[in-house]
């Protein structure tokens, strides 16, 4: 599949609530949540007022004419918050672009970028049945620490070739 990681532009920072939706890991079997889950206090830090802090940023996987996928970061007290220094995770494709190395793609090119702009570590959680989990170690990423369901993961910047 033919597509290119670029920049997220801000009159795209819409999307995110959409691939917010997509990033929520639904097991085999189940139905996913109802989109009002989006209104959340926990999911709202995600994407209310990105792009107002320099700690903002995001990239988007084109493919086919459109935007595909995204991964985006901002220092935030979410699920993968580790400390007031160290951004946080966001990544998702559409459905139908899945297993195609575009998330892949995605992750490294975000790590690349903050260890460019001097962060020492980024994290993120996932859920531990979530397949993306094995794509977070294969990248770099450790547990730091986990709860029943989801692994707390950080990625030394400082270590990634």
């Amino acid at each position: 599949m033919n597509y290119i990681i670029r920049t997220l532009y801000p009159s795209e920072y819409f999307l995110l609530e959409e691939f917010l939706y997509q990033a929520i890991f639904v097991p085999k079997g189940q139905q996913p949540p109802p989109r009002s889950v989006l209104q959340s206090p926990a999911l709202r830090v995600y994407v209310d007022g990105f792009g107002q802090s320099p700690h903002d940023r995001a990239f988007a996987a084109v493919a086919e004419g459109r935007v595909a996928g995204a991964v985006w970061v901002r220092i935030m007290d979410d699920y993968g918050h580790v400390d007031s220094e160290t951004p946080s995770f966001a990544l998702s494709l559409l459905p139908e672009f899945r297993g195609q190395g575009l998330g892949t793609a995605l992750l490294h090119a975000m790590l690349d970028q903050l260890r460019q702009a001097g962060y020492a570590q980024a994290s993120l959680a996932v859920q531990k049945d979530n397949y993306a989990a094995r794509m977070y170690q294969r990248a770099g990423f450790q547990i730091l620490r986990e709860t029943e369901e989801e692994f707390i993961m950080v990625c030394p910047l400082s270590e990634r070739k």
